[in-house]
């Protein structure tokens, strides 16, 4: 859902994302589509959603599974939202119950190495960033 006067999906927006140098400037700005699709990838669901896919087609029951913590409810509008990107594709077999597979788009593919980068950079700073971490903590006190 987008609000009143929203320039979403338009020329305009994508101009004004576009034509702008200053590297933060797509973060304020709602109508931006960039922030909008950073927004979607980089969620707390998604990304572990698209690499678990990367390896196969899986059916509803085995996302959960594979997914420690996350709700019935928040894979559904996480997996309706990778849909809708273009990410993601559903397929419904006309089966009593209904089956339901899920797997990367050819689009979605394309965001396996970044996503694949991100997990490298986090396994191979893990150490530096607990450190950090915890300087920050005994300086500040924690939350």
């Amino acid at each position: 859902m987008t609000s009143p006067g929203s320039l979403e999906g338009t020329k305009e927006a994508t101009d004004a994302c576009r034509f702008e140098r200053d590297p933060f400037q797509w973060d304020a700005r709602e109508d931006c589509q960039v922030r909008q699709i950073l927004d979607r990838i980089a969620d707390k669901w998604s990304l572990l959603v698209i690499a678990l896919l990367d390896e196969k087609t899986l059916r509803f029951g085995e996302l959960v599974r594979e997914i420690d913590g996350i709700s019935k409810r928040m894979l559904t509008v996480t997996l309706r939202n990778l849909e809708r990107d273009g990410l993601v594709g559903r397929t419904v077999y006309p089966e009593v119950p209904p089956r339901v597979e899920y797997e990367l788009t050819p689009l979605g593919r394309t965001l396996l190495a970044t996503t694949q980068a991100l997990v490298t950079w986090s396994e191979e700073h893990q150490e530096q960033i607990a450190r950090a971490r915890q300087e920050f903590e005994a300086a500040h006190g924690a939350d």
